[in-house]
């Protein structure tokens, strides 16, 4: 290959978390568009198989390892987050995993991290109403893995000399194993009908991964501009957060798909006051990201999946 040619090849992107639902479908959506990546596992065998996608076998604790696979990288992606452990553990490896990534990343040079983290982060207790990126987050009394998560954003926007987005989706349809919209939450229904909650007419925020993963994907290469304003773009140097979100939906259009899918009776109805605001994701899609799956669709592909 000529020195010019050797040039003018991107440089990869490093996934965090690459086997789980979020990070496999970025690792493909970036290959697929000519971006080489290094995706980052602790087992060796579970990365996605792709052309133009390398596994990285490692832990994102160990300083050596993290900073061997980002080597050369233009950017970061982190997922990693252990939902459904106890707090010790999520803050262990969320908030100070998470953290170290974002450290080693601006040591050693580079140009962009994108962390995914959720809107669970927002408080959104009944009479809120809209959220934005500029809402107020949950208090310290809030379940475990809403306050992690809102404590390693704080984390990684304290760390220096490198672009950080942070990416805050609400429930991510799409199929896989993992997915907790798609196959877990369904499985639970299934086991014991009468688990969890139904409040019908409660906002119920969603994103289709795929849609979730093109975001991602087009912040960590630069295909989404930087801007000097968070509306025009992720500010260079700074941290900038950017919600990630369909058009509107209830707890009663997810819940009715599930049930008829599986012919179950929908779960009983839970009394109370419920949020019904909107997750804004207008800055999003001022930054271009056009989603492309429709409600109707994803349901659509989870009710198949689940029959």
């Amino acid at each position: 290959m000529s020195d010019s040619a050797a040039a003018t090849d991107p440089q990869p992107v490093l996934v965090v978390g690459a086997n789980g639902l979020v990070g496999a479908q970025v690792c493909t959506r970036l290959a697929s568009h000519g971006t080489p990546v290094r995706a980052l596992v602790r087992r060796a065998g579970t990365a996605p198989q792709a052309p133009g996608v390398t596994e990285v076998v490692g832990e994102m604790l160990e300083p050596a390892d993290v900073e061997a696979a980002l080597a050369g990288c233009q950017a970061v992606v982190t997922t990693v987050h252990p939902m459904g452990s106890d707090r010790a553990t999520q803050a262990q490896v969320g908030v100070q995993g998470n953290l170290a990534v974002a450290r080693a990343a601006a040591a050693v040079g580079v140009d962009r991290l994108v962390h995914v983290s959720t809107a669970a982060v927002y408080d959104r207790s009944p009479g809120v109403g809209d959220v934005d990126e500029d809402s107020a987050v949950v208090p310290d009394d809030a379940d475990d893995y809403a306050v992690t998560k809102r404590d390693t954003d704080a984390a990684i926007a304290e760390v220096e000399g490198i672009t950080r987005v942070l990416v805050r989706p609400p429930a991510i349809l799409g199929e896989g194993e993992t997915s907790v919209w798609n196959t877990l939450r369904p499985r639970g229904m299934q086991e014991d009908p009468s688990s969890g909650s139904h409040r019908p007419e409660q906002s119920w925020p969603w994103v289709h991964v795929a849609d979730l993963a093109a975001l991602i994907a087009d912040v960590a290469t630069g295909a989404i501009p930087t801007g000097t304003d968070p509306s025009l773009g992720p500010v260079p140097g700074g941290c900038t957060v950017v919600n990630a979100a369909g058009r509107p939906a209830t707890q009663a259009d997810y819940h009715r798909a599930v049930a008829g899918a599986l012919d179950l009776e929908l779960p009983e109805v839970t009394d109370g006051e419920v949020w019904r605001g909107r997750l804004v994701a207008d800055r999003a899609l001022a930054w271009g990201w056009t989603p492309q799956v429709d409600l109707d669709v994803a349901l659509t592909e989870l009710a198949e999946g689940l029959r």
